[in-house]
């Protein structure tokens, strides 16, 4: 049984530019080029960004020629949402459930 959620992924996933990240590579393996298109961050800022996504595991690469592209790991982002899942099912099971005060 799932003792917490995990909180570093959380913390990593909590930006919002990571987020809008996580939601486009969602739809399409992408590059950085392609990133700065679609979100209008500098280049170096998202280069960082993708660093601590790939760090968490969020996201792998793959090299393309002079490119490199950025795939998102659905296992993960399944991993997360299953912790909620069963977060959300604890505390429906434990709806009546109220510590008396001293």
């Amino acid at each position: 049984m799932m003792t917490s959620v995990d909180a570093d992924l959380i913390r990593v996933l909590a930006d919002p530019l990571r987020l809008r990240i996580v939601t486009l590579l969602a739809r399409e393996a992408l590059c950085t080029t392609h990133l700065v298109e679609e979100t209008g961050a500098k280049q170096t800022n998202l280069s960082n960004h993708l660093r601590v996504l790939r760090e968490a595991g969020v996201v792998e690469t793959e090299p393309c020629g002079r490119f490199t592209y950025y795939r998102l790991r659905p296992d993960v982002i399944a991993s997360l949402a299953g912790q909620f899942s069963e977060l959300a099912e604890r505390a429906r099971a434990a709806a009546d459930n109220k510590r008396a005060c001293p």
